[in-house]
């Protein structure tokens, strides 16, 4: 009895441990983020060709 307990104890530890608790984002949040990419690798690409002449 006493090794089932310990035995259960330690896989709700190991479950425990293992389980992502990371928050997940919204639409808008995803959306939000993707413009912010698109208009940084814009400027990326701005700052290139002004930068060759």
């Amino acid at each position: 009895m006493k090794k089932i307990v310990l035995a259960l104890t330690l896989m709700f530890a190991l479950s425990a441990v293992f389980t992502s608790c990371r928050e997940k984002k919204s639409a808008d949040e995803t959306v939000e983020e993707a413009i912010e990419d698109v208009g940084d690798e814009v400027e990326d690409a701005v700052d290139e060709v002004t930068d060759d002449n």
